[in-house]
């Protein structure tokens, strides 16, 4: 059951980061002006948007610049990732 467990938060962490490169992916190719409105774009924004757009309720873009993309992506590395990261070492800790 620990190897198990020690397995469930690392795939959490390799996650955590994995939508982290898709966010800022994402933001890059919003930058990019052909690139804008195209199918890759959308697709990753079926990922990428179901958590932008609350906080983009929150925190609307300002002067045409959107502060969302930052403010998801400090949340991620500085409040989730640190607790993934202790829920990791404790579960794996067991097993070794």
């Amino acid at each position: 059951m620990d190897g198990l467990l020690c397995d469930l938060t690392q795939l959490l962490g390799w996650l955590v980061q994995a939508y982290t490169i898709l966010l800022l992916i994402y933001a890059v190719l919003s930058w990019i002006p052909d690139l804008r409105g195209s199918r890759f774009q959308a697709f990753l924004g079926i990922f990428v948007e179901p958590l932008l757009t609350p906080l983009r309720r929150i925190i609307p873009p300002m002067g045409g610049l959107d502060i969302a993309f930052l403010v998801l992506i400090l949340i991620l590395q500085f409040l989730i990732r640190p607790l993934v990261i202790d829920l990791m070492v404790n579960a794996c800790a067991a097993i070794y």
